[in-house]
């Protein structure tokens, strides 16, 4: 009862609030919403104890769902360790977003509408992580692209609001056509959509080799794959992260959700669930590692150069789901799983942050226009140094650390472990993505709370949030800080084989191997770190001229990194305007001059024609009658004289 509560409370919220929100008004929806995710995080906390602590997995069977000849499938709830813990991350970020939300929204116009949104959004992300088949998880997969259009979306009356939407949810389909594909395969495959039933058949099915295009492959890799490219576009990996960035469009709440809890969540959790069938696809995994570590790389290098306050955020995403997908790659799912739950926390710290500095600046982003606020909101200052230090796994190896320490750092211990080039791969590219990452989050610090403010007069008018805004804060910096050392032994730890018991398997336990690597691998995380906090003070502190000389003697650098390596660019070239170019032919030539030339519009121009021609005839005069009957006459009796004689 307690999992069916955790699910449908958020849509109970999301339904009293769309559907009656002019009934009981905007507060009445934000007690309804807020309200029922709050008890749903409690319960959250109550079932993971029950479920992860104590051990009592359970699959609850609602309705059946489809009955259609041999093929049956029920709606069911799966609840093990994995859902667990992704319970207990969806509910409390969501129930302090939307709690968040009540004051960084106040003034809006749609305020039942946004809650409605948030609600739903929370929802579909529930169903996805419930989820017992893969029919179901779709059912939750797309319901998050939905209410992500949705949640971007939400300013339509912005064309760049409208713009990131669509761009969001075309880029998703074609993660999401990948992920179709995939399920499909496997039902093929498998003759199942089940969990259960397809897991148990991976072993005796892994050899099995189909033709694809006249190409020999095997069903196993090639399904994985396909599943996976659905992960690359839920998640943002590279070549399917565009949508990420332009989705700050959004409001900040939006973003925080986006990229703390649901949506990008979506495609680690996946691969992690399917840990069964990716086992046994070890070429699978190689290209996950390889990807996932690319887009660690990929976005840290965006990341340096990004002048809006939450894009440099949304890059730090990016880069961080680069590293949970290699730890996925290299077998490491327990570590990738520690790493989505502290990055949750202060992932959601900093752009909630973010939208306190954005309320005190009066919806300024420009972190360029920013500068000296540490003075005028204090509170908001602490907490994203918090967020800051949490994100750039600030400790002491083998003493303490805030929570990304712990987490990132066995990611990149467990990635070296592998003994592989892959995990070579990999790990090099975690260390420098983290030198980086450390540069651009106190580049971040530095330019909005320290320096000379570029705009004097907005400083003087910028103000603390309200406690509304605040307190929720203290609970995600609270999560930044213990999260890490408070579950590091039952996430990969000692502990890890009783706490994750069946929902998660692996072949080879790479995280025991992780614990015994060099120490210098150990210590390297934190030394790259350390240059990088270095490195921001010497730019933005000590020689505040210094990046502008750096920018200008480097400027190719400086723009390929601005402009995001030229990705949309490319895909501009690539996709958009010829799909353009298309569609306009099809619509001017296919559509305009043919189909309707020839049909409707055609038929009505010779329609014209010919009565306006018909109408010459109707001069009014009595002389043109007459001569048209004695000429009608004429022409009767001339045809007459002819048939006669004939």
């Amino acid at each position: 009862m307690l999992d069916v509560l955790i699910v449908f409370l958020p849509l109970l919220g999301a339904f009293i609030a769309g559907f009656l929100g002019r009934a009981i008004g905007d507060r009445g929806a934000q007690l309804v919403t807020s309200g029922g995710l709050v008890i749903s995080a409690l319960l959250s906390i109550v079932v993971f104890a029950d479920v992860a602590l104590g051990g009592n997995a359970r699959t609850t069977e609602l309705v059946t769902w489809i009955d259609s000849g041999a093929f049956e499938l029920s709606w069911a709830l799966r609840v093990d360790t994995l859902t667990a813990v992704m319970f207990c991350v969806v509910t409390i970020v969501s129930a302090i977003v939307h709690v968040y939300s009540i004051g960084y929204m106040a003034e809006d116009k749609s305020i039942p509408r946004f809650m409605a949104y948030l609600s739903l959004f929370t929802f579909f992300m529930l169903m996805l992580v419930s989820a017992d088949n893969f029919v179901q998880m779709f059912f939750g997969w797309e319901g998050v692209g939905l209410a992500s259009y949705l949640l971007i979306g939400f300013w339509y009356d912005r064309p760049s609001a409208n713009a990131a939407a669509m761009k969001a949810f075309l880029v998703n389909r074609v993660g999401d056509v990948g992920f179709a594909l995939g399920v499909a395969g496997a039902f093929v495959l498998f003759g199942a959509v089940q969990f259960d039933l397809v897991f148990g058949m991976v072993e005796g099915r892994m050899d099995v080799v189909v033709n694809i295009f006249g190409i020999e492959a095997n069903a196993l890799t090639a399904i994985c794959l396909l599943l996976f490219v659905g992960a690359m576009g839920k998640s943002a990996q590279l070549g399917l992260h565009t949508w990420l960035p332009d989705a700050m469009e959004g409001p900040t709440p939006v973003s925080a959700l986006i990229h703390a809890a649901t949506m990008v969540t979506a495609g680690v959790f996946m691969l992690c669930r399917l840990s069964p069938m990716f086992e046994f696809a070890p070429v699978a995994l190689q290209v996950v590692t390889y990807v996932g570590a690319a887009t660690a790389f990929f976005a840290a290098t965006a990341g340096l150069t990004q002048n809006d306050i939450k894009r440099v955020i949304a890059y730090s995403t990016c880069s961080q789901l680069g590293y949970m997908f290699f730890a996925i790659g290299v077998s490491a799912y327990s570590a990738a799983m520690f790493h989505l739950m502290t990055h949750a926390f202060f992932k959601a710290l900093l752009f909630l942050g973010a939208g306190s500095v954005i309320h005190a600046m009066h919806d300024e982003q420009d972190m360029r226009r920013m500068g000296g606020l540490y003075r005028k909101i204090p509170i908001t200052y602490g907490l994203m140094w918090i967020g800051s230090l949490a994100l750039v796994g600030f400790g002491i190896p083998g003493f303490i650390g805030f929570a990304g320490f712990y987490s990132k750092d066995i990611v990149l211990e467990a990635a070296y472990a592998a003994q592989s080039a892959a995990g070579d791969f990999a790990f090099w590219m975690g260390i420098i993505a983290a030198l980086m990452t450390a540069f651009y989050s106190f580049r971040l610090l530095f330019m909005t709370f320290h320096g000379e403010p570029a705009d004097r007069r907005a400083l003087e008018h910028a103000h603390e949030s309200p406690p509304v805004m605040i307190w929720p804060l203290y609970i995600l910096a609270a999560g930044a800080v213990l999260a890490g050392i408070a579950f590091y032994g039952s996430f990969v730890g000692s502990g890890r084989e009783s706490f994750w018991g069946d929902s998660i398997f692996v072949l080879n336990d790479v995280i025991e191997a992780a614990h015994h690597v060099p120490f210098w691998v150990k210590a390297a995380p934190m030394i790259v770190t350390l240059i990088g906090i270095a490195l921001a003070w010497l730019f933005y502190i000590k020689s505040p001229a210094l990046p502008a000389t750096v920018a200008e003697r480097l400027r190719p650098l400086y723009l390929f990194s601005y402009n995001k390596w030229y990705f949309d660019e490319l895909y501009d070239r690539l996709f958009v305007r010829p799909a353009f170019f298309i569609g306009k032919g099809l619509w001017k030539t296919g559509d305009g001059a043919i189909i309707d030339g020839l049909g409707p519009d055609g038929v009505a121009n010779v329609t014209r024609n010919l009565a306006q021609r018909a109408v010459r005839l109707q001069s009014g005069y009595l002389y043109h009658y007459a001569f048209a009957m004695m000429i009608g006459v004429v022409l009767l009796i001339t045809w007459y004289m002819f048939r006669t004689m004939g």
